[in-house]
């Protein structure tokens, strides 16, 4: 053999123990099972309620998978380093470590009427309840830690719920998401009941990000229109980055919102390049995504998080931005509108006044 077909050969062999030895460590990265011990501080717990299919795997990530099923409900446990950053998600590359990662470390099924129950004890002890949905590619574990996340860096002390649609958690699967947050509105608006009526008035806060915001205008508007005793129970509905057409949201589902009693909060930026490219695939502007000025409607406040997005795409801002964050703080444990809530300042629009961060 020639010297250049020794080197080939020699290369081929690099290259296939480059990628055995990528394996081996891949195959760590699924969650390790650590003892309670081993964790750095007790673990947040988060209720969650999913229409997910059950997997037929018992290790917490991997519990609910998918495809469509029934309603099912139970509590997560999620570990937080104790050198944890603000706006951050600390993540395994090849094995996880509790002492440098946030972990989904616990989750147990638990039935309706257990979860009901949980929900009237956080009444009883006057506590807040936060109902976090996802948005789309999304996992059962990455919506548990997400959502960990964000109730964590807010400073919510409350008791907090996660509604985990059967999201494909693929990129890809764009179009199959969309079905899927049409399938999931009874059972959310079914979660949002229990909620309001074991929770008392005035004490929910409905926390939606991207597509999420599609299953919950939906649920939160035929539950009211079902029941409309129950308007009064939330107190603030806050939509990060919906990805909704703006029109249809303008003249179906904002007035619903504002008659829910709530204080509706839209954030919305110019900088985000998922909705950017939704927008382009659905042909009509989303509204939470700035093409030129932001979607404004009276009784309902706008805030342009542009300057202050964060990560690769500019569309996890909700979790990833200190300032939003900051902001979430006095909207939710506060209930501050966005004149009283020092980071913003007020701007004219050809429809009205919206808010934006600071500079």
């Amino acid at each position: 053999m020639t010297e250049r077909g020794n080197r080939w050969v020699a290369g081929e062999k690099t290259v296939r123990g480059l990628v055995l030895l990528l394996l081996v460590l891949l195959s760590g990265c699924a969650a390790q099972l650590h003892a309670y011990e081993d964790l750095p501080g007790p673990p947040l717990s988060v209720l969650f309620a999913t229409d997910r299919q059950r997997g037929e795997s018992s290790e917490p990530g991997e519990m609910f998978i998918a495809g469509r099923d029934s309603l099912r409900y139970g509590v997560s446990r999620v570990s937080f380093p104790a050198d944890h950053e603000l706006a951050e998600l600390e993540s395994p590359v090849f094995t996880d470590d509790p002492e440098e990662h946030v972990l989904l470390y616990e989750v147990s099924l638990m039935s309706e009427e257990s979860f009901t129950e949980e929900l009237q004890a956080a009444a009883y002890r006057g506590e807040p309840v936060l109902v976090y949905i996802h948005g789309f590619n999304m996992t059962f574990e990455k919506a548990v830690r997400h959502g960990a996340q964000l109730v964590h860096d807010m400073g919510f002390t409350g008791t907090a719920v996660l509604f985990s649609w059967p999201s494909e958690g693929k990129v890809s699967r764009y179009p199959a998401d969309e079905t899927a947050v049409v399938w999931a509105r009874p059972h959310l608006e079914r979660v949002l009941e229990n909620v309001a009526l074991a929770a008392g008035t005035g004490q929910v806060a409905l926390v939606a990000h991207s597509m999420g915001n599609r299953v919950l205008t939906a649920a939160l508007a035929e539950l009211l229109e079902r029941r409309p005793e129950l308007k009064g129970r939330f107190a603030s509905v806050i939509l990060h980055a919906p990805d909704i057409d703006s029109e249809v949201f303008r003249r179906d589902i904002a007035p619903g919102l504002l008659d829910s009693g709530a204080l509706v909060t839209l954030y919305a930026s110019a900088e985000d390049k998922a909705l950017k490219v939704s927008q382009r695939l659905h042909r009509y502007s989303r509204a939470g995504y700035i093409d030129g000025h932001p979607l404004v409607i009276e009784g309902m406040e706008t805030v342009d998080a542009g300057c202050v997005s964060e990560g690769g795409y500019r569309h996890s801002y909700y979790r990833l931005s200190r300032p939003v964050l900051s902001d979430m703080y006095y909207l939710v444990n506060r209930q501050l509108p966005a004149a009283e809530r020092f980071s913003l300042e007020p701007v004219e629009s050809p429809d009205g006044v919206y808010w934006r961060f600071q500079r």
